[in-house]
């Protein structure tokens, strides 16, 4: 995991949280949802198949995790969990959190409206939440 980086699109339009046993916890630069991103440090990842049985076992469990966390945390009417990987062809699952009242219910969230950055106290207050 040493020669591990990011695609240039997650590094610009995420925040780093944390890192996790396998995966780099993101979140997207949005504040209209709680998006959250995790990325296996396996260098040239793109597909399930690249990650060793055990790997696949870790992410699955991290993303297992990962809603569980956003479930008690957010309480969602609804959690989207997607892995497309059309556009950033690095491996990456989202976690989004959705409302019935949020902007973009009940279509998906990608490029429907323009993204609304989190200020500095979000970031940590965030941060702080998913500890």
């Amino acid at each position: 995991m040493n020669d591990f980086s990011l695609a240039p699109e997650l590094e610009r339009d995420c925040i780093f949280i944390s890192d996790w046993p396998l995966c780099r916890v993101l979140l997207m630069n949005d504040q209209q949802y709680p998006w959250f991103i995790l990325v296996p440090r396996v260098v040239g990842a793109t597909e399930f198949t690249d990650l060793s049985l055990e790997q696949q076992s870790m992410y699955w469990q991290e993303s297992m995790s990962m809603s569980r966390l956003l479930q008690e945390t957010f309480h969602p009417d609804k959690l989207n969990i997607a892995a497309l990987g059309n556009m950033v062809p690095q491996l990456h699952i989202h976690h989004v959190v959705r409302y019935k009242s949020d902007i973009a219910w009940p279509a998906p969230v990608w490029g429907k409206f323009p993204a609304l950055p989190y200020s500095a106290a979000e970031i940590e207050r965030i941060k702080t939440l998913m500890k």
